[in-house]
């Protein structure tokens, strides 16, 4: 997995755990794209201050999801979903489009409460 993406998985799922100091910083630093001097600077601390807030969050998130997994079951049921997805588009008798459409309407369902 891009590490992007784990780091904004990481921050959807656990960010709300963060003090409010660390949540900003990490906000502007992997949902804003700022440098760590361009937030140093806005925030009027060191750049290492800055860098190590960043390290502690990442390191603080991610032992959240060793402990809970709630990405990885995340990333599971969707895959599954996808897969019913898949079986569902190679399904071609017209007797069952009914079955289909709920079915399909509850794999979208599923994704949206995810």
């Amino acid at each position: 997995m891009d590490e992007l993406i784990k780091q904004t998985l990481l921050y959807d799922f656990y960010g709300e755990l963060l003090t409010k100091h660390q949540k900003e910083i990490y906000e502007q630093f992997i949902l804003e794209d700022l440098s760590l001097g361009e937030i140093a600077q806005d925030r009027g601390i060191s750049r290492q201050g800055v860098h190590d807030t960043i390290r502690r969050c990442e390191k603080t998130l991610e032992g959240y999801e060793n402990k809970l997994h709630l990405i990885r079951k995340f990333l599971t049921i969707k895959e599954k979903v996808h897969q019913i997805d898949n079986l569902l588009d190679t399904y071609q008798e017209k007797e069952k489009e009914i079955l289909i459409q709920e079915i399909r309407q509850i794999s979208d369902e599923i994704i949206e409460e995810l």
